[in-house]
């Protein structure tokens, strides 16, 4: 009967290993937070320095984040803002850049 005290969850999208994981979880939360500020940001043109720098910092947490992840939890929330760091980032870089209007020559 030891299937009765421990419960499968192998084929769960939010299995985990039981352990507290606190700078995992930081860094997916972060990950997050930035992608969609930064696209949710992206649809306004006047943003793009704020769109394409909080793209940035958030591929760079999110990579690092994917490095040291534990859990298909963690890999799957950091895919998920990496993606959207990403697509901002893009968009911030198209539309003026991370030094656009500040910076000229």
């Amino acid at each position: 009967m030891a299937q009765a005290l421990h419960p499968n969850t192998a084929g769960s999208l939010f299995a985990t290993d039981g352990k507290p994981h606190p700078l995992q979880d930081s860094l997916m939360a972060a990950t997050f937070v930035l992608g969609v500020l930064s696209f949710i940001t992206s649809f306004f043109h006047s943003l793009h320095l704020l769109t394409s720098w909080t793209g940035l910092v958030g591929l760079g947490v999110g990579i690092y984040g994917q490095w040291i992840s534990v859990t298909t939890r963690q890999r799957f929330v950091l895919i998920l803002g990496l993606g959207a760091a990403g697509v901002g980032f893009l968009i911030g870089m198209a539309h003026g850049g991370l030094f656009g209007g500040v910076i000229s020559s």
